[in-house]
Parts: C-alpha cells; structure tokens; sequence
C-alpha cells in the first residue's frame, strides 16, 4: 500500500478550523437558511449588503491560531452558490461584483500564509443559485470545473479541496475523474476530500480521494486493505447547531465535548476539523471565538501529544475512553473523567480502582509523568504487565483529559 507524503502531513495537522461564510452570515439563521427561512428573492438582497470588515481575514486566521490549529477550511462557495472569490467572468454573484468588491479568499489566502497555517478549500457541489444545475446537468459540471480551476491557479499552493453535495443527487454521474485530474494536474499534493454526509461515515467513495470524513459523529478505525493508498480521516463539528451564523442558536456543546473530541480524533489519527460561523462582518461571535481561544490553552499543554504521535493497538483492560498513543521513545496515555481532590461536599469519591489502569507493553518502562506539571505518576511492571495508578487532579484544575507521558 502506498503511504503519500502529502497525505502523513495532513493526519500531523490534528486540528483544523472550519469556517462557513456566505450571504447567509447577514441574513444569520444558519447555511441553509434559502428557501426556509428566507425566499429566494428576498436571499438574493442579501448580495447588495455582503462587504465583511476589512481585517477579517487577519482576525479569523489569529482566532484560528489561537486555538492550535494548523489549517483553515473556507467555503469559497456553499450551497447558496455565492462564491468569495473571483469567478473571473464565469458569474456575476461573487465578492468583487458585491459591494466587498474584492476577493475574499486572496485576502484569506494572504492571512494564512502571513501566519503559518494552511489554507483549505471548501467548494459545494450542489447549486441552488446556478440555474443550469438544475436545468443542464453536464453543463453545470463544466461551470464546476472551472470554477475549481480559478481556485487550483489563482492562489498559490493550497493544502486541498474539501468537496460537500454528492448525496444530493446520488445516483448522478458527476464526472469525478476529471474534477480530480484537474486537481491533480495543478496542485497534485493538494488533498481531495469528499464529504460522504452524515448518512455515510467513513465512506470512501472515489479512489482519488485522499480523506473520509466523518460528519457530527466520532471516528472510528477504517480499513481500506484493498485500496492502492493510505487514506486518511477527518470528523467534522460544530460548536453550535449550524454551520453558517445564527444569531438565536443557543444550543452550543461544551468545551469537555470538544476536548473529548479532538482526543478521540487523535486516538484513530484522524484530524478534528472544528467550525466557526462568521458574522456578515466576517467575525466569529464572541462565544465561538472565546471557546476556540480557551481550547488553544489546553491543546497549549499537550500539543506535544496531539499531533506527531501515532495510534497503538495497546488496549486497556476494561475501559474504553482510555487510550495509547506512541511517540519517539515513549507512549502517551489519555486519562479521562479524572475528578478533583477536595472536600467531601465537593467532589465525587471514587475507589482506589478507578484510577488503576492496566495494559501491556513490551517496552521497559524508565518514567511516567504527567505533561500538565511534570509529576510522577506511580507504575508498576512485571513483565508485559503495566499497572499505572493515577489520582484525583488538583483542587483548582479541571483539565477534562490529562495526558501522561511513558518513556521507556
């Protein structure tokens, strides 16, 4: 099986930043707002007001960076069919021809590059604006395609294409083969993602794609023996209930859930890909951007074993959440639901057991210690035998999953 290069560096990235950016950022009831929350005709108005803050970019990108991650994924055009960048002819309904007048994703582009993090590139395959989707299906492929070539020769080196909307029409020839070779042919270290919908975790789908996904739901090992590659995997999630900005949406999950997300995500070497919904200035709001700032001080204290340590067949005995990862002469191991120390009135008792794990490692072990503060953690080893003995986190922290380091 081939290993690309392209490929073991994007599963070294960990964690990414989704962002969803479109009209419907004004309209601010979610991505899918056309058609159910808004009339066609009343969306289309929304085109004379779209003209985000000059910095937006700049502010997005360090938003993104505070939060450790190491790629953006923009939806240069969604559903609605509103591109951000130049169609250079192909279409009226951009950003250049809006009253932004200018190319939203060179201005993307730029920011990452200026900041050291990898620009990606959503692109739908559905269109609810293009008539000819509709109307000429051969015909909109062509559009397609060359909408997704401006992309490919207008911007520099990309990390890759994050493609969304087969599921639409799935029982339609939509011309894979020469969309990809038309990646292939101007950024061939580009990554290929087809997002196989919330009905298809994991599914694979083309030969060229380089990625599953796993939308809104936690991966999971994949086994692709018969394949000529290495694939590797991706889930997908928001902090809110929708994608795109909407004002009224509450219904947001909490830091621990994210957390607990990207360990498992690293558990199986997929990466995390966490969305922000910009507001029609093309600020994330305040709450997106404190939890995406607030995660960066945790993945601060563990970058060490988020994103070049690789997944162990170690298993622990009688838990499921736990896990190993292996790294250059040493293991690390996720310890979950460790509760405080304090009070009886405060915290939860556990017994002694709780906090004993057991696995087997053919290694000696030399130390355990915790990343968090460089503490021992007791251990013992009869052979294969590893017993590791955690204790209740201190009074004062929370840090939901902590992480210790076994070297050996």
């Amino acid at each position: 099986m081939i290993i690309k290069e392209y490929i073991k560096k994007f599963e070294s990235l960990g964690l990414g930043m989704f962002v969803h950016f479109g009209l419907y950022s004004i309209h601010a009831k979610g991505e899918w707002a056309y058609g159910r929350s808004i009339t066609p005709e009343d969306y289309a108005k929304l085109f004379e007001n779209f003209s985000p803050d000059e910095d937006w970019a700049e502010n997005l990108v360090l938003t993104a960076k505070k939060a450790g991650c190491k790629y953006i994924t923009l939806t240069t055009r969604h559903h609605e069919g509103f591109s951000l960048y130049d169609t250079c002819g192909l279409s009226d309904y951009d950003a250049p021809h809006s009253p932004a007048g200018r190319d939203l994703v060179l201005e993307f582009v730029n920011a990452c590059n200026k900041h050291g993090i990898i620009p990606f590139f959503y692109h739908t395959l559905v269109d609810w604006h293009e008539k000819s989707y509709r109307e000429d299906f051969p015909k909109y492929l062509k559009y397609l395609r060359a909408s997704v070539e401006l992309l490919c020769k207008n911007y520099g080196k990309i990390g890759g294409f994050w493609f969304d909307g087969t599921w639409d029409r799935p029982d339609a020839d939509w011309e894979e083969d020469e969309l990809y070779s038309l990646i292939r042919k101007y950024q061939p270290d580009a990554m290929i993602i087809n997002n196989s919908g919330m009905s298809a975790h994991g599914a694979k789908g083309h030969h060229e794609i380089d990625s599953v996904t796993f939308e809104r739901g936690r991966p999971r090992t994949i086994h692709f023996d018969e394949g000529e590659k290495h694939v590797a995997s991706e889930m997908c999630q928001v902090l809110g209930n929708y994608w795109g900005y909407a004002k009224r949406d509450f219904n947001f999950k909490s830091l621990p859930d994210i957390i607990e997300d990207l360990c498992t995500c690293r558990r199986y070497r997929a990466n995390l890909l966490l969305n922000v919904g910009p507001m029609g200035n093309g600020r994330p709001r305040v709450l997106e951007r404190a939890m995406m700032t607030t995660l960066g001080e945790w993945v601060d204290i563990y970058s060490e074993a988020l994103f070049l340590p690789t997944p162990t067949d170690v298993v622990v005995e009688g838990r499921e959440k736990e896990f190993l990862l292996r790294g250059d002469g040493c293991y690390y191991f996720f310890a979950f639901d460790l509760f405080m120390e304090g009070d009886a009135e405060l915290t939860k008792k556990r017994r002694f057991e709780d906090y004993t794990y057991r696995f087997r490692l053919p290694e000696k072990i030399k130390e355990v210690k915790w990343l968090d503060n460089g503490e021992s953690v007791p251990y013992t080893q009869d052979g294969n035998e590893v017993s590791l003995v955690t204790s209740p986190q201190k009074y004062g922290e929370q840090l939901v999953v902590k992480i210790a380091k076994i070297i050996v």
